[in-house]
């Protein structure tokens, strides 16, 4: 029977080439969205072109009921979940001092909470199995900070606290629990950045270059396989170099 592989915000960027990865891999795979698009159903496509089963659901994050759906979903279409991948994520980026309270709320609530939100309702089906991974997407400025970002910063942050924490409350069950914190990543979030700031970013990376997202989904690849059964609580940059 294949592995399933439910991963959050997974229409595009990051979380659609984590999905593609894994599918190639042999994983059948629970695509969540938010909202219905195109961008969606091209995914979902795109996947079922790999030979594997793409069940694809609707749920925001952020709203426990919907996650509880989300999860209950996955189990009856596809029988099980062995890996969840943490992926769903918004920015909302600009000084403190200008920022609206529900600026910051939005993103604690999607990126921390949504986090909170799915890997609670999935940790009970991987403790009955007594095997699972959990791999959640933070970000290097969840380490290092970045102005204007002090509400995304928080969120990615929370995330690695999380992270840890979690891992060694489930360890005993064989349920690995990790990050990945990417670095600067061409995806539709830096296509917006003028080429003279890009060329200013990559600069200041030792590998002279931006991240792809197929380099992130490599990393979740591992850490969802067996290869990396004796690792758990870790943190992983995926930055080229930029935070040692």
């Amino acid at each position: 029977m294949s592995k399933v592989a439910l991963i959050t915000g997974g229409a595009t960027g990051i979380g659609k080439q984590i999905a593609l990865t894994l599918a190639k891999e042999g994983y059948d795979i629970a695509l969540n969205y938010r909202t219905q698009n195109e961008a969606i159903e091209k995914t979902k496509t795109e996947l079922e072109n790999c030979n594997i089963k793409c069940f694809a659901v609707q749920g925001d994050v952020s709203n426990f009921e919907d996650c509880e759906k989300i999860v209950k979903e996955t189990i009856e279409q596809l029988g099980q979940i062995d890996v969840l991948v943490n992926n769903a994520g918004i920015t909302r980026d600009t000084l403190l001092m200008r920022m609206k309270e529900n600026d910051f709320k939005d993103v604690i609530n999607v990126n921390l909470t949504g986090t909170f939100n799915m890997t609670k309702n999935v940790i009970p089906y991987m403790m009955k199995a007594r095997n699972g991974r959990i791999i959640n997407i933070s970000s290097v400025v969840g380490v290092t900070g970045n102005a204007g970002q002090t509400n995304y910063a928080a969120s990615k942050a929370g995330i690695i606290g999380f992270t840890k924490s979690l891992a060694k409350e489930v360890g005993s069950r064989n349920i690995l629990v990790n990050a990945v914190a990417p670095g600067f990543i061409e995806t539709k979030m830096t296509e917006v950045l003028k080429d003279e700031v890009k060329e200013e970013i990559a600069k200041n990376i030792p590998l002279k270059r931006m991240g792809t997202p197929e380099d992130v989904a490599n990393v979740v690849k591992f850490l969802a396989s067996e290869e990396s059964s004796y690792i758990t609580g870790q943190v992983i940059h995926i930055d080229g170099g930029m935070v040692m």
